[in-house]
């Protein structure tokens, strides 16, 4: 047993192994994101939504948002940069793609009320990140820390409320 020792508690050479593993299987995870278009509207940064419901519900995450309000695409990312779920829209409604699975609907308020148990903007949400306030009934957006990359948002009614938090990558 004593030759096994050195190994089993984990000696220098095994920890920069492990390591060197654990960054492979990681990277194999990762999900590189697409290259932004020419002329094409592009935001990265972290995203938190809390809903006041029963059970309340928290959700954070990376994101990649691109397109505008009538088509486009919200990437939602894991710490560990492995694509959590992608949401795309168009005139003709909105999917969630979520491992092998597509959850389709007419709109995409339709589908965040859905998932998330009430209808984020996630169409002001282009108007917000430019500094533009937008008038969504029921939403409050605070840009006054839209300079620094900071914007969040309240929802009063109808109930649940709800908090939408994003901070942009510079």
């Amino acid at each position: 047993m004593t030759l096994w020792r050195p190994y089993l508690s984990g000696g220098p050479g095994w920890r920069l192994l492990g390591a060197l593993t654990l960054a492979a299987v990681l990277g194999g995870c990762a999900t590189a994101l697409k290259p932004v278009q020419p002329g094409e509207l592009a935001w990265s940064g972290r995203l938190a939504l809390n809903v006041d419901s029963q059970p309340p519900q928290s959700f954070s995450a990376g994101f990649d948002l691109r397109g505008s309000p009538v088509a486009g695409e919200l990437q939602l990312i894991s710490p560990l940069g492995n694509t959590l779920a992608l949401v795309v829209w168009d005139r003709a409604g909105a999917e969630l793609r979520q491992g092998g699975q597509v959850t389709r609907r007419g709109s995409l308020d339709e589908l965040t009320t859905e998932l998330s148990g009430t209808a984020v903007p996630v169409a002001a949400l282009f108007g917000w990140l430019n500094g533009q306030p937008g008038d969504v009934p029921g939403w409050q957006a605070d840009l006054t820390r839209q300079p620094e990359g900071r914007i969040s948002a309240r929802r009063t009614e109808p109930l649940p409320t709800a908090e939408l938090r994003v901070v942009l990558q510079p």
